[in-house]
């Protein structure tokens, strides 16, 4: 067939992925993701892959007198400027080269010696650093204070010249007052007209230096902000989607997101108010001095009032965070309403729950008017109380410093009164602010417990990122698993034992709640906390990579999502190589590509949020268009046909045994018609295993069998079935 090109950017791929195998670690080059308009990964994306796949991974630029000192040392991956790359596996830096090996090529192929000038007209100067993760990155690591405080402190050189933009501006802040001082005793005093012109000059030259400094501080906290802020969101996704299915099962999806989300109220105080204050404390520290130096007595009163408004927030801080907690979490708890309201509006349309839903919406707001009024007015203690002393550091001490310039004329000039009342409001509010702090740090402390309640639940990271990614047959054993549901007091699946070979047809029947679905659990890797063994293709379960395992499985549930985007992004699912070919013959395969083709835009149409404009039975045959384009070995229907219309349904089930073909199949049906055709059905009652065999031999000897299917078919009898208690107690 000839010898088929391989693209540069599989060989940048391949090389990655050679690197990472020096390091034990095994990657799948399907997990990759491309960024959209690269035609091969650049170091960034390459770095951000091998992250996801627990790897601790750097991309940098290198000089080749550099490059070829490091002898000895780990695979290294040399990225070339046609988009492909070399592992570059030792130097001999005597000679002058380095030894590269091609990515395509196994290890035991001896490496090809380059010098600088043959390398120089492919390399690009990149090199990708891979190594095994030690200890806990900043993704893994539990959601603390601490490790926000870290996060913010990685930006040193941000900070750095935010602080010494905040300290030249305090030195700023004194001279105003000081050229005002001049300018009354020296310019008035003596009409000089000379000396206003030099103080004009000076006025011009520090109002431009300042109005430019606070432009570039505020420009530096922006980028600050805007930085640890993306970072901040990419952590919070990413824990988010690691987390297990199950502990999403068990929350209520609005009161889960209001809990996260309160993450950022510890964003803002960290970039915000905690920043704002220690730089006032700048000003403080600059500004004091200089009122001792003005006058030592009326500093001391403008520092014991602002002390006091300290104390006086300081003792409120207790009652006020109280009240505050419960505020936080009536708002909560409306907000769960609002999300829950949003999310089932078709429910509440159809059943006419205007009303009701209303009179919820109208409690809780009741609530949170309640608590807020109560928060309000405890707060509005304090502020009252805070007020006069305020008024003293404004007025009061203007008074003081009038009375002591008329006594004692040699203690306080009138410049350098009005040089004090300028200054001294700034001494009150990095104090005053200092206090507050701490009313903040409570609140928000609270906060960040909310999310970290969240977002530091065990996640499935471990195995995704980690176990073998043996090829996928599809030989299924079942051996002595026992699996209970977290919270539950009895079994779900009670000692099941059965065994299939690959390519094997299985359908799984049974009444409500008999484990047919809990089978599929396991199967998916949603819950790995059972006993026995579940072996694949005689590996066990739990030791296969979780993405891995789900990327090779096909699953069509009863209730299928489709994202907004079109028929075809839809069918694709996120698998950017396939062509629309694959599309199509996927689209054939599941019975959807006759009303696909009757669409204005065909595959380009657009699905709407929620699928509204498209049938459920569209919807569930584009699902199983998803599940098989990706050519799965083993797949799994979970009532994927229960939403079909009896057309569609005898549509799909005719393609079954094409779309089975060379590949193993897990059907779970109420309807037992669509299962006569299975090499195997696998009957289950109470979480057992009752009986395993094709459908005529059960017929004969299985009684739960047969009396579900004559139930399901008492037309072709011409009576119902003697004994109906069944039907109360499952279908």
């Amino acid at each position: 067939m000839g010898e088929e090109r391989v693209s540069p950017a599989i060989i940048r791929l391949r090389a990655v992925i050679a690197a990472a195998r020096f390091h034990g670690l095994e990657l799948d080059i399907r997990d990759f993701a491309a960024e959209p308009g690269e035609v091969s990964p650049s170091p960034a994306t390459l770095c951000r892959w091998l992250k996801e796949q627990g790897a601790a991974a750097k991309g940098m630029q290198i000089k080749w007198r550099y490059l070829v000192r490091m002898s000895n040392s780990p695979p290294i991956v040399l990225l070339f400027k046609d988009g492909s790359a070399a592992i570059m596996v030792n130097t001999t830096p005597d000679r002058g080269v380095v030894w590269l090996r091609d990515p395509l090529k196994g290890e035991e192929t001896p490496p090809v010696p380059v010098d600088e000038l043959r390398l120089s007209r492919i390399w690009t100067g990149e090199i990708v650093l891979v190594k095994a993760r030690e200890g806990q990155s900043e993704a893994d690591a539990p959601i603390s204070f601490a490790w926000f405080t870290k996060m913010v402190l990685r930006e040193k050189k941000s900070l750095r010249d935010i602080a010494l933009s905040s300290m030249t501006l305090s030195v700023l802040q004194i001279f105003p007052p000081l050229i005002v001082m001049q300018i009354i005793d020296k310019v008035i005093n003596y009409h000089s007209m000379s000396t206003l012109v030099a103080i004009t000059g000076m006025i011009v030259v520090f109002s431009v230096y300042e109005i430019l400094l606070s432009y570039a501080r505020r420009e530096v906290s922006l980028v600050l902000t805007t930085r640890v802020d993306s970072r901040l969101s990419l952590n919070i996704f990413n824990r988010l989607v690691s987390l297990p299915l199950e502990y999403f099962e068990r929350q209520q999806a609005g009161n889960l997101l209001g809990r996260v989300m309160a993450i950022y109220k510890v964003r803002d105080f960290l970039t915000g108010r905690l920043m704002t204050t220690f730089l006032d404390l700048f000003t403080l520290v600059v500004i004091l001095p200089f009122l001792f130096f003005l006058s030592s007595t009326l500093a001391w009163m403008t520092i014991g009032a602002a002390g006091f408004i300290g104390l006086i927030v300081v003792l409120f801080t207790g009652p006020v965070t109280k009240v505050m907690q419960h505020q936080m979490l009536a708002e909560r708890d409306r907000s769960a309403i609002l999300y829950e309201t949003v999310a089932g509006i078709r429910t509440l349309k159809t059943l006419a729950l205007e009303n009701s839903r209303k009179h919820v919406w109208d409690e809780m707001t009741a609530r949170v008017v309640r608590w807020k009024l109560a928060a309000g007015r405890m707060m509005n203690w304090p502020q009252t109380l805070v007020m006069p002393l305020d008024l003293f550091i404004s007025r009061g001490i203007l008074i003081v410093g009038a009375y002591l310039t008329l006594t004692s004329p040699g203690t306080v000039g009138i410049g350098a009164l009005v040089a004090f009342m300028m200054l001294g409001g700034r001494v009150a509010s990095p104090l005053v602010g200092l206090a507050k702090l701490m009313d903040d740090y409570t609140e928000v402390m609270t906060s960040l417990g909310e999310a970290a309640s969240v977002l530091n639940q065990p996640t499935e990271t471990v195995a995704l990122t980690t176990g073998m990614r043996p090829a996928i047959k599809g030989a299924l054993v079942f051996d002595g698993v026992n699996f209970t549901y977290p919270g539950a007091t009895s079994l779900a699946l009670k000692d099941v034992n059965f065994q299939i070979p690959a390519g094997t047809m299985l359908g799984l029947v049974g009444r409500s709640g008999s484990g047919k679905s809990t089978i599929t659990r396991l199967l998916q890797g949603v819950s790995r906390s059972y006993t026995g063994y579940l072996r694949l293709d005689g590996i066990d379960l739990r030791e296969i990579n979780l993405t891995h395992l789900r990327r090779s499985f096909g699953v069509v549930l009863q209730d299928n999502f489709l994202f907004r985007g079109t028929i075809r992004e839809n069918i694709t699912a996120g698998r950017p190589g396939y062509t629309i070919d694959d599309v199509m013959r996927a689209a054939r395969m599941a019975g959807a590509e006759e009303f696909i083709e009757r669409m204005p835009a065909g595959y380009e149409t657009f699905i709407e949020e929620g699928s509204t404009n498209i049938s459920g039975g569209q919807r569930q045959r584009l699902a199983i268009a998803r599940a098989v384009i990706t050519d799965p070995k083993l797949m799994i229907l979970d009532e994927a046909t229960s939403a079909l219309d009896p057309e569609s349904e005898a549509l799909v089930n005719a393609n079954l045994e094409r779309i089975g073909k060379g590949r193993t199949m897990v059907i779970v049906s109420h309807r037992l018609s669509s299962l006569v055709n299975c090499d195997q059905i696998c009957v289950m009652d109470k979480g057992s295993v009752v009986d395993i065999a094709p459908h005529d031999v059960l017929l004969e000897r299985c009684d739960i069998y047969r009396t579900l299917w004559m139930q399901q078919n008492r037309h072709t009898h011409g009576s119902a079935v003697g004994d109906t208690s069944l039907i109360a107690e499952g279908e």
